[in-house]
């Protein structure tokens, strides 16, 4: 197999993997949550602080700035 067709059968499979995990998002309650801290991009540097489903580790809101200042006190 050539280096083509191994990238082309990679990027099919992270397309089935990303299709389910959203599946799975859609599927979640989010009842419990966290705030985290995590990149924006997959190419970025920079670190943001969002809410998080601690089961399916989905963004799902952003905190209010004291909620911010607290994990940040962490």
């Amino acid at each position: 197999m050539g280096i083509y067709q191994k990238i082309t059968a990679l990027f099919a499979k992270k397309q089935e993997i990303e299709r389910e995990i959203i599946t799975l998002q859609k599927s979640c309650k989010h009842g419990k949550r966290s705030i985290k801290q995590l990149r924006d991009r997959l190419d970025s540097s920079i670190p943001v602080i969002r809410w998080v489903c601690d089961e399916c580790s989905k963004v799902i809101g952003y905190p209010n700035e004291k909620d911010r200042l607290d994990f940040l006190k962490e």
